[in-house]
């Protein structure tokens, strides 16, 4: 890796499952980081996910490679009693350590905190749960579509009115709470700079998915008055609201109060700035169920293509609603290093996604596929001091079993 990335030399361990630590750790990867993936020896059962329906079916392995690039590859069996003194040296290696393990499991195998740190009392030692460390349901297990959508309340507002909850985007909380956890470890690894010493720092997919419904929670806290749920045909505001153009592509538009003239203008009905049900805001609203039922033979006539151009000459805001296949051909994605190229994954593994972070003047690090299960074993375990009579025992024992196609 290039010596210039700003965690170059900076040493991680991923003890993580699925996707929000792991993902994190990606992150620091992709700025030098040289991570480590610990897992089980049945793997990280996110090696499977994509297997699991409703996700998008594929000969290849798209997610893990996505969360565990550029990470060397440990097998390592906690349970074991010789376990313990691998732990301990990895540690001691490790400058952050990411963990998602249950706190009870954590307790049986000795791997809370105050198990490690005297270990590495300058470790981060970086914790992400579904629930909080604290509370009556602190030792829940939970995924993001749990945690971070349904007990936030974003589940229960991403609706249209008189339909049920739905299911969210696969990893779309995890990956929020992937860089929150990020932004934890940063910022102890910036107060480790300054006075020498490790923390405990926490996440979790809960608070995360709080802090995405931020707005409409702390209108809850201030006892808000909401409105119902978003009713297309009704909205309470029909210049932000969704839209089918000729070639039955939806869009948005988003406008305030003071881009009207311009909006109607730019349809071809300057009519409209003299219609009093739509002579202010306040009247727009009382007549949204008229305005937007007007807005839609407008837009009906027209293709997006047509549209677009017309928003973009009068500087109004809009967004076309992208289906994934056709969102990886947006050339938006590549200019701005979104999708970047992966090496060494194969089948159609080409490309990935890249982190959402840029510091200006610093290449990130090449994107490479993730590890096979245990595929850096044997390395890492000289690189940690281990001889090859001690190897050869932690794999006769079952505690580091040999990668896949190696002999016994």
């Amino acid at each position: 890796m290039a010596t210039d990335n700003i965690f170059a030399g900076l040493k991680v361990v991923d003890l993580a499952s699925f996707i929000a630590g792991p993902a994190a750790a990606v992150i620091l990867s992709d700025f030098g980081a040289d991570v480590i993936k610990v897992e089980p020896p049945t793997g990280d059962t996110w090696r499977i996910g994509y297997k699991v329906p409703p996700q998008p079916r594929s000969k290849d392995n798209y997610p893990w490679h996505l969360n565990n690039r550029n990470k060397r590859g440990l097998a390592l069996d906690l349970k074991s009693p010789e376990a313990w003194e691998v732990l301990r040296r990895l540690v001691e290696w490790a400058d952050v350590l990411i963990v998602n393990t249950p706190h009870p499991a954590r307790e049986k195998l000795k791997l809370g905190y105050d198990d490690v740190v005297p270990w590495n009392p300058r470790l981060i030692y970086a914790d992400v749960t579904g629930y909080g460390d604290d509370g009556p349901d602190a030792q829940l297990p939970g995924f993001d579509i749990t945690a971070y959508w349904a007990r936030s309340g974003l589940l229960s507002l991403t609706r249209d009115a008189g339909a049920p909850p739905t299911l969210p985007v696969a990893g779309s909380g995890d990956h929020a709470t992937a860089v929150s956890l990020y932004s934890a470890i940063v910022t102890a690894l910036y107060r480790r700079e300054r006075t020498g010493k490790g923390s405990y720092v926490t996440t979790s997919l809960l608070a995360a998915g709080v802090w995405a419904s931020a707005v409409t929670a702390q209108a809850a806290l201030a006892d808000a008055t909401f409105f119902p749920l978003h009713d297309r045909a009704n909205p309470p505001n029909a210049t932000l609201n969704v839209y089918r153009a000729a070639d039955e592509t939806w869009f948005l538009i988003v406008l305030t109060p003071d881009k009207w003239p311009a909006l109607v203008n730019a349809i071809g009905r300057p009519d409209l700035l003299t219609d009093a049900r739509f002579a202010d805001p306040a009247k727009q609203a009382a007549n949204s169920g008229q305005l937007t039922a007007l807005l839609d033979q407008i837009f009906a006539a027209q293709p997006m293509a047509h549209w677009g151009e017309v928003f973009e000459h009068a500087h109004l805001t809009f967004g076309v609603v992208q289906a994934p296949s056709e969102v990886i051909k947006d050339p938006q994605l590549r200019a701005n290093d979104i999708v970047v190229s992966l090496e060494g994954a194969g089948g159609n593994l080409n490309s990935t996604i890249g982190s959402p972070l840029k510091v200006h003047g610093v290449a990130k690090a090449p994107a490479r596929r993730a590890p096979e299960l245990g595929e850096h074993s044997e390395e890492i375990l000289k690189q940690l001091g281990f001889s090859s009579t001690e190897i050869d025992g932690l794999q006769a024992g079952g505690t580091v079993p040999r990668a896949p196609g190696r002999a016994a």
